[in-house]
């Protein structure tokens, strides 16, 4: 659950730019805010490449990737 806890605290740490853009019309703010959608992005992508590495291994070790 670790990397679900820094996705979280990675959203979390964007909740001040948000509210300046959203609320209080801060265009640096909006800035901010799309840069650190980007580094959302990137550590989604990278949770989803270990997901799959997971599955792939576990499918090997059950020898499902055996020739037929």
């Amino acid at each position: 659950m670790s990397r679900f806890t820094e996705l979280k605290d990675l959203l979390n740490s964007f909740e001040k730019d948000f509210i300046k853009f959203y609320e209080k019309g801060n265009k640096s703010a909006g800035t901010r805010v799309r840069k650190e959608m980007n580094e959302l992005r990137r550590k989604a992508q990278d949770v989803r490449k270990e997901i799959q590495d997971i599955k792939q291994k576990a499918k090997e070790a059950e020898g499902g990737n055996a020739p037929a």
